[in-house]
């Protein structure tokens, strides 16, 4: 038996003629059209999942542009009335010396979401073309843009709570602005995105391009 210096790499599951159910996760022979244990249509790749990602994405990123230029949060006073955007609330929350709370604000809100839209669209032209990071490094990149993509609506929670707990009449009202609602569609559409793309793709791209 010969032993090679490099390290041997698995087969996928459809290079050993099986398919996998996605609702249940009971393994069939290659062309099976319907999982005997639930019934769900049986498919080896999922031929429109780049179309469902970037279309998702794209929605995303154009609602991402209002929730940036029109306020987040509406204060109003006996004395006057302040309307604040993401970055604006959290340019306020610095001079006001809340550092750490303008961090977490821009982090969740700004560098999070733009972050995610770089990622997606990283693993989707990964499946059609070679890129730096392997497969595996992928798919951790997959994960992790699948994580946390629900802690991104922090700046919606936020409002959300505050809109609800001061309602004091003539004295103070704080209302969401229409950026509250293009933010959370956002964050909603990039997740979508992110879960259309079919990680088995990643794997066939990897082999494509040795």
């Amino acid at each position: 038996m010969e032993i090679s210096g490099t390290e041997p790499r698995l087969g996928t599951a459809r290079g050993q003629g099986l398919v996998a159910c996605q609702s249940c996760g009971l393994v069939h022979p290659a062309g099976t059209e319907e999982c005997s244990r639930c019934g769900s249509a049986v498919r080896s790749r999922d031929l429109h999942s780049l179309q469902r990602v970037w279309a998702w994405l794209i929605a995303g990123i154009v609602v991402y542009i209002p929730a940036n230029i029109y306020p987040m949060l509406r204060t109003s006073t006996l004395l006057h009335r302040e309307e604040s955007t993401i970055v604006g609330g959290a340019i306020e929350l610095v001079n006001q010396g809340s550092y750490l709370v303008a961090g977490v604000v821009f982090v969740a809100s700004v560098m999070i979401p733009i972050g995610k839209f770089i990622a997606i669209a990283y693993l989707a032209l990964g499946v059609r073309k070679s890129v730096v990071m392997n497969a595996h490094q992928r798919h951790k990149l997959f994960e992790v843009v699948e994580f946390i993509g629900r802690w991104s609506m922090i700046d919606v929670f936020v409002v959300a709570i505050l809109s609800a707990l001061v309602q004091l009449g003539s004295v103070a009202i704080i209302n969401p602005g229409i950026a509250a609602v293009s933010f959370a569609l956002s964050v909603a559409f990039t997740m979508l995105s992110a879960q259309s793309l079919d990680p088995r793709l990643i794997w066939d791209a990897d082999e494509e391009f040795e």
